[in-house]
């Protein structure tokens, strides 16, 4: 018969029972390795699973005794009753397993017995490695060392004196021969709450056990247990193989790396790399291990999405746009909005209209409940949690631009309790993660956070914050992340209560999902808000305001020559035309096409139009930037050898009506040249329109929504506005190097 647990499997060559009756159905192997590993396990915790990790990448043989029910065994194993270690003294229930387990292993001479933790420990190297290293230091148990002592202060001076290296025990690591071991644990007569660390210090403190007795000894300068880890005392030391830990201090490579409570989030960092997650020659190592293949499955998993809208937040529509058109099944999505602000409540009803039909379920709370941030999050989770067909909880906050169709899925198939997706802002090294924490928990930079950001490590990374956007499974909601009010906890921000539960957290950067935008200086005061964010947003205002033929201009040559020297190109998105117009219509202030005008220097305008000026919307400055990141490479490409200053003080957009104002007289514009772009359809929103250039009797006489026309202002290009005979025309006019 076999004997394994539900997650990972012993290769071993025979197995008999334990002699001590209170472990019945518990087996250990009979082994023809000289290094057996005795760790205890309360349950199967994300730490725990990556110490099996590195064990079995180095082929070590592992015996856990598990502290919770195991579908394996007939006889559940009991309670863990050895008190919080890493807050107070304790631990003394792992001194009474070890002793049991001894039991069956004391005449085995030449078998070496390594005792260690395994939540927060990590291999770094193999058992030959450790086998010779303790060899090497000459005792028959060898305690891991640290710099402080604990939990006896009063203790300090009866340690012998060092030359070099940590002077006190640390009972975290125990490795000796299997005689010896059992000897020491043998004299174990307290309780399971009474602490270990006490037990082995006094033992160690008595001349006659520690050197008469056992041969005992400290890994004074941590090259076999780095079990009190410091981060200002290790670094990565990157091979091609695998990646060690090296102690500056000591100029050691230490095979045991351990992380207590203080230095568990390092731990994490360094096991994104030790032993074989990553390495500079052959990049992620693990990223592929226990992944789920989805076409494999029957059908897709059931998703609840959380959509969070906290603040008023730019691009609204285009976030709803995708997050309809994510490529994944529409049945098997739930939707839940928390929408906090009132001046979103147009677009969630818009979306509202034209997507309750497409998700499997769709459920608003708006500002009107007024909700905490905490509250509404917590309402999410809540959400899937008591829905027991629930697969997977998606989160995320409306400044998540996801740009990648595929997200939910390789989300999914990377298989991990909590994961997200890395974003950031554009041009910036502000992501949805930190690297590291402070000393008082908050953000700190690791060593290789730019490196992630920037893609220069690509991997499935262990982080100790997350935010924006994650995915959660449903059973951790239901088995481990219980607590109700999880979000308002401790009254910290939402974010922060998020990195508090214990789980590992990941974070994939393996693809590109997307960004984050920025929702500072967000001025909902106009119309179309969005117009006004090209400086904050510049990749998303192209994306929605861009005419999407744009770029062909330089790449395929995409404009036309329709009269000499008038060039003809697109520019401006059907979006942009229409919330440009919408944004002076919302104004209304039409010029009316009079001679007498104030806004201009000298007050008296020779040709006038019904006009409303980009300065009278605030808009001037918005407007000149456009026209010196989207025309001015256009004007170097057409009017070869000239630099233009991209500067106009006429920026403006024109109203031709029958009513008001049809047609404007022949006339030269003041300026080097001239951009005039149709902001609506000839034959949809008006009648007849155009420009006709009298030195080349040529006209042009059929605008396209969103392209431009170039052409010198001065001298060449006399030009008039033939008559709009019905509807309404509208162009945006700007007179460029006046």
């Amino acid at each position: 018969d076999s004997v394994h647990s539900p997650t990972f499997k012993l290769q071993l060559v025979e197995l008999i029972p334990l002699h001590s009756p209170q472990e019945r159905n518990v087996y250990f192997p009979v082994f023809t390795e000289k290094l057996l590993v005795l760790t205890v396990a309360t349950q199967e915790t994300d730490g725990f699973l990556r110490f099996m990790q590195s064990a079995n990448y180095f082929n070590y043989t592992i015996k856990v005794r598990y502290m919770f029910p195991d579908p394996w065994l007939s006889t559940p194993e009991p309670e863990w009753r050895g008190g919080d270690v890493g807050r107070s003294i304790g631990g003394g229930q792992k001194v009474r397993l070890l002793k049991q387990a001894m039991e069956g292993l004391a005449d085995q001479e030449d078998l070496v017995v390594l005792s260690v933790d395994s939540y927060d420990l990590i291999f770094a190297g193999g058992p030959d490695e450790i086998l010779r290293k303790f060899q090497e230091a000459n005792h028959k148990v060898l305690f891991s060392a640290e710099g402080l002592i604990w939990p006896d202060k009063r203790l300090q001076d009866k340690y012998p004196a060092v030359r070099s290296g940590k002077r006190f025990l640390n009972s975290g690591g125990v490795i000796g021969y299997a005689p010896f071991v059992n000897q020491i644990v043998e004299q174990w007569n307290l309780h399971d709450n009474d602490d270990d660390q006490l037990f082995y210090t006094k033992i160690y403190l008595d001349p006659q056990q520690r050197v008469k007795r056992f041969g005992l000894g400290l890994d004074l300068e941590v090259n076999v247990l780095q079990l009190s880890l410091a981060a200002d005392e290790v670094l990565l030391k990157f091979g091609t193989e695998r990646v060690r830990v090296r102690n500056t201090v000591f100029d050691t490579l230490p095979v045991v790396i351990h992380g207590n409570a203080n230095t568990k989030i390092y731990l994490n960092y360094l096991g994104n790399y030790i032993p074989n997650a990553w390495n500079y020659e052959r990049g992620c190592g693990v990223c592929n291990h226990n992944m789920v293949d989805l076409s494999q499955l029957k059908e897709y998993p059931t998703v609840l999405v959380g959509v969070f809208i906290q603040q008023p937040t730019p691009f609204l529509s285009e976030f709803f746009h995708r997050l309809v058109t994510l490529d994944y099944p529409k049945d098997k999505l739930k939707i839940f909005v928390h929408n906090n602000e009132v001046y979103h409540e147009r677009h969630m009803q818009r979306f509202w209209e034209e997507s309750k039909d497409i998700f499997n379920s769709f459920k608003v709370v708006g500002p009107e409940e007024n909700l905490s941030q905490g509250e509404a999050r917590n309402m999410g989770m809540e959400l899937c949690r008591q829905d027991p067909g629930c697969d997977h909880y998606f989160s995320i906050d409306a400044d998540v631009m996801l740009t990648n169709k595929q997200t939910l899925k390789i989300l999914i198939e990377q298989n991990r309790k909590i994961i997200a997706p890395l974003v950031s802002r554009h041009g910036k090294l502000w992501s949805n993660f930190w690297g590291a924490l402070s000393l008082d928990g908050y953000y700190a930079r690791s060593e290789d956070y730019i490196d992630i950001v920037q893609s220069k490590r690509v991997g499935v990374w262990n982080i100790p914050y997350m935010a924006h956007v994650y995915l959660i499974k449903g059973e951790v909601l239901r088995n481990e992340l219980t607590e109700r009010n999880h979000f308002v906890l401790e009254k910290l921000d939402p974010d922060m209560a998020l990195s508090r539960h214990g789980i590992f957290m990941y974070i994939t950067n393996r693809h590109e999902f997307g960004r984050l935008i920025s929702t500072a200086n967000f001025n909902t005061s106009h119309y179309n808000s969005d117009l006004w964010q090209i400086f904050e947003n510049p990749v998303d205002w192209k994306e929605k305001y861009i005419h999407p033929n744009y770029t062909q201009i330089f790449t395929e040559n995409y404009l036309e020559q329709p009269c000499p020297d008038v060039f003809w190109f697109p520019v401006f998105s059907e979006r942009a035309c229409d919330e440009l117009v919408e944004e002076m219509e919302h104004f209304g202030s039409w010029s009316g096409g009079q001679h007498e005008d104030k806004r201009i220097a000298g007050g008296y305008e020779t040709v006038p139009t019904d006009d409303i000026h980009m300065k009278q919307i605030g808009y001037e400055k918005e407007w000149l930037h456009f026209i010196r990141e989207f025309i001015s490479p256009v004007t170097l490409k057409v009017f070869s050898g000239y630099y233009t200053k991209g500067y106009a003080v006429m920026n403006f957009v024109v109203k031709y009506t029958p009513g008001r104002q049809s047609y404007l007289r022949p006339h030269h514009d003041s300026s080097t040249f001239t951009i005039n772009v149709a902001l609506n359809s000839k034959g949809i929103d008006f009648q007849g329109g155009g420009c006709r250039f009298h030195r080349y009797n040529c006209s042009i006489e059929s605008p396209r929504k969103g392209w431009s026309f170039m052409h010198p202002g001065r001298l060449t290009h006399l030009h008039e506005g033939l008559p709009t005979t019905n509807g309404t025309r509208y162009i945006a006019v700007s007179f460029i190097d006046p």
